[in-house]
């Protein structure tokens, strides 16, 4: 099982991913009441499979998150690349110019928990 464990801040939502003895840090939007390409998912397990995303390539999705459909956990740095998904990286930093915080090594970051993740699995999203 994939685990993450969530730090809520007014502009995004940070945590730390494990499975096995892989760690890495994930960036979210901001807790908006689990609305629609604006919101985090809410806090739960899913179930997940590998998924080859027209936009974003091999990702994970999430199954049956409640009132969402396509919610990837994808390579990327900034809040303003997700619409509710979850960007994986290796560690967190200021990348850009704005006050929000990114993650970093994304691609090579998304690579390794997808070796280890399997082709399906669940996931915990708790804070």
């Amino acid at each position: 099982m994939i685990n993450i464990k969530r730090w809520y801040h007014s502009d995004c939502t940070i945590g730390r991913l494990s499975i096995a003895d892989f760690q890495c840090f994930t960036l979210e939007l901001a807790d908006l009441n689990n609305q629609s390409n604006r919101s985090c998912i809410p806090e739960g397990v899913y179930n997940y499979e590998t998924y080859n995303s027209p936009k974003h390539g091999e990702v994970l999705l999430l199954l049956e998150v409640e009132n969402r459909s396509y919610i990837e956990v994808h390579a990327g740095n900034f809040t303003r690349q997700i619409r509710g998904c979850i960007l994986v990286g290796d560690s967190v930093k200021w990348i850009d110019s704005d006050s929000i915080p990114d993650v970093s090594n994304s691609k090579n970051t998304l690579k390794k928990l997808l070796k280890l993740a399997g082709d399906s699995g669940q996931i915990r999203v708790e804070q």
